[in-house]
């Protein structure tokens, strides 16, 4: 029946991935996906070795199609315009991708997040945007970790819909990231 199904590792993962946008990355199961393909679930655990497996995978997946995006919004940037530009390209990932979004914060074992590129390429493209702010260590680790934070924050709340204040979010957002350049721009030194 796998056969007929065309199960392969990639489409299997391909359909996780829809199901943790339209569904939740929580809800994904083993035994969800093989309704979808109209198989059993061993029919998928030939294919994939566990919930866990599918899960890195989808992760690794994942993280391949947010470095794509973050990469296209830094090109040819630099300073504001590039913190713009990746902030912006996070955020409407988050937003429309919200279970391939939370794949990416999947904690993965080191040598699975050393493997993967598209986890590589974020972290590259991550410090890339801070090249136009002539930050070093230890302060470059730190704002990494201000930026990270920030926008983590802002839109995990906004997309679980926690903002309530009548201001608009897209009124909130313009000056969010000029307060985040104004800080970079001008990072207090140690003491």
């Amino acid at each position: 029946m796998a056969a007929r199904a065309g199960l392969t590792p990639d489409r299997i993962v391909e359909a996780a991935a829809e199901l943790a946008d339209a569904a939740g990355f929580d809800r994904i199961t083993v035994s969800a996906l093989a309704r979808q393909f109209g198989v059993k679930d061993a029919s998928l655990y030939s294919h994939v070795r566990s919930l866990q497996d599918l899960r890195e995978r989808l992760a690794v997946r994942c993280a391949a199609e947010f470095a794509d995006r973050l990469g296209s919004a830094l090109a040819g940037r630099s300073g504001k315009d590039a913190l713009s530009g990746f902030a912006t390209a996070y955020r409407d990932y988050a937003a429309e991708h919200p279970g391939r979004y939370a794949a990416t914060q999947l904690p993965l074992p080191p040598e699975i997040s050393a493997a993967s590129p598209g986890h590589r390429r974020m972290i590259e493209y991550t410090y890339a945007l801070f090249l136009g702010y002539d930050l070093t260590e230890p302060d470059l680790t730190d704002a990494v970790r201000l930026l990270r934070s920030t926008l983590y924050g802002f839109t995990a709340l906004e997309v679980s819909g926690a903002f309530l204040a009548p201001r608009p979010r897209e009124e909130s957002w313009p000056r969010m990231l000029e307060a985040l350049h104004v800080l970079l721009s001008n990072w207090p030194p140690q003491a």
